[in-house]
């Protein structure tokens, strides 16, 4: 199998790395090479961070070259559009529809840009744009933005839903193991 490139981009503390690790889990059970790549950018601030998963027979470098991406997740509106260029030219974006002001905006030194879901369809790309905020909070927590994001990603691979429920148990403590089966309930059925 050729290898499969997926970005997840964001901003700190939306639960990047959590998901990047999830994948990684299951795409390792599902017996391929992994490769992930932290990228951290300024996440502790609220900055841009962006996380490679690559998976494949056999996996050489974590990193992922503008125009190989077959999946964008992007946890932001802002970020999807950021990382565009990185999304092959038939690349799926799974996108949170999500504002959050990145550090021009809350200066006034910018203003958010509007429309940026139409304006990354207007390019071509193919975008499953979906309220995940909105799911994760009625899941019980707004932090479930992530399990959200991977439950609508997954519609995208033919693996079993139990496969994904165990790789999701393998890195979330058991006592937010219901609520995280929730939120990816409800992004996997979210219409």
């Amino acid at each position: 199998m050729e290898t499969k490139n997926l970005m997840i981009v964001g901003v700190g503390g939306q639960g990047t790395l959590l998901a990047s690790k999830m994948l990684g889990q299951l795409f390792l059970t599902e017996g391929y090479d992994v490769k992930v790549s932290e990228v951290h950018g300024m996440s502790q601030r609220g900055g841009s961070v962006v996380t490679y998963v690559r998976f494949g027979d056999k996996v050489y470098s974590p990193l992922i070259e503008k125009g190989e991406a077959d999946f964008i997740i992007s946890f932001e509106a802002l970020e999807a559009a950021r990382w565009l260029p990185y999304l092959k030219k038939d690349g799926q974006i799974v996108t949170n529809t999500q504002e959050i002001n990145p550090m021009p905006v809350i200066t006034g030194a910018a203003e958010y840009p509007s429309g940026i879901i139409e304006k990354i369809e207007a390019t071509g790309a193919k975008v499953d744009a979906l309220d995940c905020l909105a799911l994760a909070n009625e899941a019980g927590s707004q932090k479930a933005v992530n399990i959200v994001l991977m439950g609508r990603l997954s519609n995208y691979f033919d693996y079993p839903e139990e496969v994904w429920l165990k790789s999701l148990d393998a890195v979330v403590p058991a006592k937010f193991r219901e609520m995280n089966h929730k939120a990816f309930e409800l992004g996997r059925d979210a219409n």
